[in-house]
């Protein structure tokens, strides 16, 4: 059997053909996986299976008339080229025209497109069915299309019973479904694929299941909230309105394993409802959701403010606010589905939290960072904290954090404090301050374990991780600091000490140098920064004597995480600069990996990229301002090697004009002697005698009277 799924979901886009001869069109990524699993006709086994007689045997799975051979073989178009191609695909196909879209379809027995998530495939999926019903006859055997629309369609439906409006709606209602107004074009498309099915129902039969609001490994409509409360960025989760509204939901491999059934039964109705059994409002989810993963605490904000969320679709909020109670009747009394959360979301919610963190990669990163002080174990947590987006945890920090908190519970700040919380809080608060006063200011170790222990056990550390720096300083601290809780199990075969798993760090750094540079370090610290803390001469020095002392003994810290098979990781600092913590920061980052985390959020994007405009601005002007300066400069440059060559052509001509006029001293003398006395004689006579042609007189003349001729 051959099938064709066209996906295109929130994971990375993908749209599948399933070859067993199926096609899907926009499912999720992990239906997609969970179909190409099935294997073709066991959905049969136990619905038709016959009542067994006593003495006869029951046949399996592998032996039932039913059950072809093979599962669906995935093929796809894929939306972007460079994903890397899962494992469960045999091929895929990229930017394909309709022409060659439709003979791929033509290959396929199944075809199943869902049009719940992209509204942009409500238009190829008419194109589809009435492409495929054009072509009837060229098929060489029978065709299945399937539509996965939505519950949506159903939004605005009047109740069965004006007089009891909880009264569910069932799949016999479909033809007085109403649909919000935002999806009359699904319930069109919905329309035109069962009217299509019903022209030549032998060659090409067509259902529609339409879906509740799908939840499941990546959380579509209600990833808001579990993203807010992972991120733990609000005390409290908003719930949009009034919160009373009943969403019909679905896991997705509910959902795939609803198209598992349609296709192996080929049910008689071609209108059919994809719903668990839950009957919950937004309200119990969301505050599950928060109870479960986040602060735990729940606000009703206004319903417009869904509107204002950036993380929500159009089509998200008017899921969010649908009011709808139905039931999935036929698919009860008829199929046989292997239900994953047949109850729904919030008795499953474990389960779904999970898969939420496995699918998106959410996974804790859990560092401790050890040294003696002044190393600067603080400088390096500070980077790999912002790298990460982890939590740092330091023990001054938390003390003072915890008895902040207690003081703002027990003067009730949240008028949603219990009574009994506040009474517990108060004589927890009142034994602290009891016995810091005893202790100088200081707290026993039972009460610093417990402190640091509830940290590292918080919501947020459990979610995102954290950096523990310089905590626990000794064997024992460590001890009962990581110990195992009761309900955890123990390996007995295992020779390793129980420890707790949620909160034992991943990664165990420590950070050491020689003392002198130790020393010199603290000495040059500004005085504004060693006043008023352990940095002081005299304290810094009993401080680094106790360290060495405590880490020369067998029982250390880090002998603790080598008997956990934590293998601690030894950098030498030799250099107080920023640049060997640059280097120290880039070697842990490389030990411990790529976050595992949401990423920058959309406003930390928009400042990175406002900060990178600024830079560049910057960057030009910096060299824009280097070119104006170099071309300044060149000017000057120019304009002074011009004026020292002006000068020294000044010179030259000078030098030229005096070695000139001493020359002509000499021609002058026998000019004035020899020449000039005979021409003067003989300009007067040419004025006195006014011949004709003077300069022929004047020629005459001295030639007559040159004394060198006689």
């Amino acid at each position: 059997m051959r099938s064709y799924l066209k996906e295109s979901c929130y994971t990375n886009g993908l749209d599948w053909l399933d070859q067993n001869h199926t096609c899907l069109k926009c499912l999720s990524l992990c239906s997609v996986q969970f179909l190409s699993a099935c294997v073709v006709g066991a959905s049969l086994v136990e619905t038709d299976e016959p009542e067994v007689e006593e003495g006869e045997e029951r046949l399996s799975k592998d032996d039932h008339p039913k059950v072809k051979d093979g599962t669906f073989q995935i093929v796809g178009t894929i939306a972007n080229k460079n994903e890397r191609r899962p494992s469960y695909v045999l091929d895929e196909y990229f930017q394909l025209k309709r022409e060659e879209l439709l003979e791929h379809l033509m290959e396929c027995d199944i075809i199943i497109y869902n049009i719940t998530e992209d509204a942009d495939q409500m238009d190829e999926a008419s194109w589809a069915i009435s492409a495929l019903h054009a072509e009837m006859a060229r098929f060489s055997q029978p065709k299945m299309f399937i539509l996965i629309s939505t519950v949506m369609t159903w939004a605005l439906s009047k109740p069965v019973d004006a007089d009891d409006p909880e009264i569910p709606f069932t799949e016999e209602d479909y033809r007085r479904r109403r649909a919000h107004p935002n999806f009359k074009e699904h319930i069109n498309v919905e329309k035109h694929v069962v009217k299509m099915g019903k022209t030549k129902s032998s060659l090409l039969s067509t259902y529609v299941v339409a879906s509740g609001v799908q939840y499941g490994m990546g959380e579509q409509v209600f990833h808001f909230f579990f993203k807010t409360s992972w991120l733990g960025d609000l005390p409290k989760v908003p719930i949009f309105g009034e919160g009373t509204n009943v969403i019909p939901t679905i896991h997705i491999n509910d959902l795939a394993g609803v198209i598992q059934n349609v296709i192996d039964h080929k049910p008689k109705p071609h209108y059919l409802v994809a719903v668990d059994d839950s009957k919950i409002t937004i309200d119990d989810i969301v505050k599950t959701i928060a109870d479960v993963v986040g602060p735990g605490k729940t606000k009703r904000v206004p319903k417009e403010d869904a509107f204002l969320t950036r993380d929500l679709r159009q089509m998200d909020i008017d899921a969010l606010f649908v009011n709808l109670r139905i039931e999935a009747v036929y698919l009860k009394e008829s199929f046989n589905i292997h239900w994953v959360c047949e109850s729904g979301l919030i008795d499953n919610i474990d389960r779904v939290v999970e898969e939420y963190k496995q699918t998106r990669g959410l996974l804790p990163i859990r560092v401790c960072i050890m040294g003696p002080p002044a190393v600067g174990k603080s400088t390096v947590a500070e980077r790999i904290c912002k790298h990460y987006k982890l939590h740092h945890i330091r023990l001054k920090e938390t003390i003072t954090e915890t008895l902040a908190h207690l003081e703002s519970i027990v003067r009730m700040e949240d008028g949603e404090t219990e009574a009994e919380d506040s009474a517990t809080s108060s004589e927890l608060l009142e034994t602290l301050k009891e016995n810091m006063d005893q202790n100088g200011g200081r707290l026993d170790d039972q009460y610093v374990i417990r402190i640091m222990r509830d940290k590292l056990k918080s919501k947020l550390c459990r979610n995102q991780g954290f950096v523990l720096d310089s905590f626990p300083k000794t064997y024992e601290q460590a001890k009962d600091l990581f110990y195992a809780d009761d309900d955890e199990p123990e390996d007995m075969r295992s020779k390793i000490p129980p420890f707790n798993k949620k909160i034992i760090p991943e990664f165990v750094f420590s950070l050491d140098s020689s003392d002198a540079f130790l020393k010199n370090r603290v000495l040059n610290l500004p005085e504004s920064l060693v006043e008023g803390t352990s940095y002081s001469q005299e304290q810094f020095l009993r401080r680094l004597a106790r360290f060495r002392e405590s880490n020369v003994e067998d029982e250390t810290v880090l002998n603790y995480f080598e008997e956990l098979d934590i293998h601690p990781e030894h950098i030498e600092i030799t250099s107080s600069d920023d640049q060997e913590y640059l280097v120290v920061t880039e070697r842990i980052i490389k030990s411990v990996g790529k976050p595992k985390n949401y990423g920058p959020t959309s406003q930390e994007l928009e400042e990175e990229e406002r900060r990178s405009a600024d830079r560049r601005l910057r960057t030009e002007a910096q060299k824009r301002a280097d070119t104006e300066r170099r071309e300044t400069e060149e000017a000057q440059q120019r304009a002074a090697r011009w004026e020292e060559w002006s000068k020294c052509l000044e010179e030259v001509k000078k030098q030229e004009h005096d070695l000139l006029e001493v020359q002509a001293v000499p021609l002058r003398n026998y000019l004035m002697k020899n020449v000039m006395p005979t021409l003067t004689q003989g300009l007067i006579e040419c004025c006195k005698t006014r011949p004709q042609d003077p300069v022929d007189f004047l020629a005459e003349y001295l030639f007559k009277s040159n004394p060198q001729v006689e």
